[in-house]
């Protein structure tokens, strides 16, 4: 742990003083410059993201979110985002017998993070989160953001949609994942000209009458009204 601390000190530095320069430097950074700039930053991320404490996790986080801001598109971003996104769940760390890495609030941000992605595996690595997660505030977020990536090419993003809910809507209806369900189901359909998954017009029926909140049960009743604007009523 010592001497993971240590290389992330030095690499904070070099990176802290690359930034400096540039920021102080009159010239446009080089592809040169900028490349090396850009692995030292993606170095900092994947180290601090091993570091197996919420805190030095959280930090990577910041760092992700910083490069997500500029545009980045470097793969070991996403990949960092899917090794965080197990912390607790399929990345289990253990002390006398107890996990000791369950970090919903690093799963959340992941998800959060992946739906910014907007790629094909993001998309994938936000099922695998809806899978195998069980923390509501987790799922909410992943389905959120799979709404944003708005692939569904497969049919495989609405139908793990449909099916966690569902899990949930059988046992412990939760009013925060269905409207954010919703929301995903809405951005989904009009990016992929409706949705003809019978499962995903069930699930809204159940939540339009289920037990959920008014203005929940009453913004199910409006996608499906909708539906019909998007060229999709389940199985036409």
């Amino acid at each position: 742990m010592i001497k993971r601390f240590s290389i992330l000190l030095a690499i904070a530095i070099i990176f802290a003083s690359v930034s400096w320069a540039q920021s102080n430097s009159a010239e446009e950074m080089t592809v040169e410059q900028s490349y090396r700039q850009e692995a030292i930053e993606m170095m900092l991320i994947r180290e601090t993201s091993r570091v197996n404490t919420r805190e030095q996790k959280m930090i990577a986080l910041e760092y992700i979110g910083e490069a997500l801001n500029r545009g980045s598109t470097n793969p070991e971003v996403r990949q960092t985002l899917e090794y965080l996104s197990q912390e607790g769940t399929r990345s289990v760390a253990r002390e006398n017998n107890r996990v000791i890495n369950n970090y919903p609030d690093v799963r959340r941000q992941s998800a959060k993070y992946l739906g910014q992605i907007k790629t094909e595996e993001a998309k994938d690595a936000l099922i695998e989160i809806i899978k195998f997660d069980n923390e509501p505030m987790v799922l909410q977020e992943a389905i959120k953001a799979l709404g944003e990536i708005g692939i569904d090419t497969n049919g495989d993003t609405i139908a793990n949609i449909a099916w966690v809910v569902s899990r949930f809507d059988t046992l412990n209806p939760d009013n925060m994942i269905a409207i954010a369900t919703i929301d995903a189901f809405e951005k989904i359909a009009k990016k992929n000209g409706g949705i003809k998954d019978p499962a995903a017009i069930n699930l809204l029926l159940r939540i339009s009458t289920g037990h959920y909140v008014k203005p929940v049960q009453e913004r199910a009743k409006q996608l499906l009204a909708d539906m019909r604007s998007f060229g999709s009523t389940g199985n036409r």
